[in-house]
């Protein structure tokens, strides 16, 4: 029996299985609203992948931000921006009453771009929802212009 606990005695000591002292690193999370531009634009790079505008049919690039609504008709081929309208111009926003962030302002956006285009002989257009989801303002800019006369 002795010899057996001079064994333990002189074995080693085992190592322990868990780390003895903990190291934590300090977590870093990127902001919501990143994470949000970030997949807005991915989403737009993937989506200019394979649309493009002609002479023939330019692109309606349309933006928005958190106050405002912009609309712009493209030629890509030549690189040249053929019509424009926004919230920000000067009869809209008086018509609007400043206001550019809602539904009613986008259609209102949306018409006048149909017009602008009408008067530059522009029917057919391809639509880019520059990367936002197609719904509330976005659809209402597309609603409107279709309604306008524009074909997408």
């Amino acid at each position: 029996m002795q010899t057996a606990c001079r064994l333990r005695a002189t074995t080693a000591p085992m190592a322990p299985t868990r780390p003895v002292s903990r190291v934590f690193a300090p977590v870093v999370v990127a902001a919501a609203s990143d994470n949000r531009k970030a997949a807005t634009q991915a989403r737009h790079k993937r989506l200019r992948k394979k649309l493009s505008g002609t002479t023939e049919r330019p692109r309606m690039a349309v933006y928005k931000s958190n106050e405002h609504i912009y609309v712009q008709v493209i030629d890509d081929s030549k690189g040249h921006t053929l019509a424009a309208a926004s919230s920000v111009s000067k009869d809209l926003k008086e018509a609007l009453g400043g206001s550019g962030a809602n539904v009613t302002s986008a259609e209102a956006v949306g018409k006048k771009i149909a017009e602008v285009c009408k008067e530059k002989n522009i029917e057919k257009v391809c639509f880019d929802r520059g990367g936002f989801k197609y719904h509330g303002r976005i659809k209402a800019v597309a609603d409107a212009a279709r309604a306008g006369g524009l074909v997408f």
